[in-house]
């Protein structure tokens, strides 16, 4: 969904939109939660009650590797980010691992 796609689903589908909204934690920035709100949204047929709590984690997994940069088996982080397929973050932050600052700092010396 683009976000033009997503403002239109939320209008036709206000109820749904609604309990969404519920969901959103209240230390998550406007840009965060606008990216998860998709992902939630993408998926919500798929676990409806009483699996619900089940997308809510999954969807804070997958904001929490994207936004802050936390890491998970690589089975889960294969199952959201198929979840999260289509869903753009505008200035994703990029982050490394400590192997990775490390192998480029011995490959500057």
């Amino acid at each position: 969904m683009a976000s033009g796609d997503v403002e239109d689903f939320i209008e036709q589908n206000r109820q749904l939109a609604d309990l969404v909204e519920t969901f959103r934690t209240i230390s998550e920035s406007e840009k965060h939660w606008k990216s998860r709100r998709e992902f939630i949204l993408r998926n919500i047929n798929d676990y409806e009650d009483p699996h619900l709590d089940h997308l809510l984690a999954l969807s804070m997994v997958w904001a929490n590797n994207v936004f802050l940069g936390c890491r998970y088996s690589q089975d889960l982080l294969e199952k959201v980010q198929g979840m999260a397929e289509g869903v753009v973050v505008e200035d994703a932050p990029v982050f490394k691992t400590r192997d990775e600052i490390m192998k480029q700092q011995k490959q500057s010396y």
